[in-house]
């Protein structure tokens, strides 16, 4: 039979939910995440690694989704968590400002905790309109 999830997973888990929910993405990054944090996207390309490392890479990450994105609608659910892990969906109906075109993403964030700090995000997609 599992155990319960260490408080400092289920505590760091439903802050970041808090400040997601609150549009306060780097607030949560400023708070929860380590500053040796790796972010793993589902996609590579040449603007964005699939894979960062540090604080500063992921803050900058964040600083450019926000900037270069009019956000229509977000939601967060969750979290679901387990012992050092949680997820958190993400649903998200924006229009990015170079093309013009909107997308509605849903979006699993998987973050490993370690310490009371966030040590890994990886996010899976699913974008139906795109």
């Amino acid at each position: 039979m599992p155990t319960a999830a260490p408080s400092s997973t289920a505590a760091v888990a439903r802050e970041l939910v808090s400040l997601c929910r609150a549009g306060k993405y780097l607030d949560a990054v400023a708070s929860l995440y380590s500053k040796d944090i790796v972010s793993v996207e589902a996609i590579d390309s040449p603007q964005k690694p699939a894979e960062m490392r540090g604080i500063d890479a992921i803050r900058g990450k964040n600083e450019r989704w926000v900037e270069n994105n009019e956000i229509h609608s977000a939601q967060t659910t969750g979290p679901f968590v387990g012992e050092d892990q949680f997820a958190v969906r993400y649903e998200f109906d924006f229009t990015p400002k170079a093309s013009g075109q909107r997308i509605r993403l849903s979006e699993m964030g998987l973050y490993t905790v370690k310490d009371g700090k966030i040590v890994r995000e990886q996010f899976f997609y699913h974008m139906p309109s795109a």
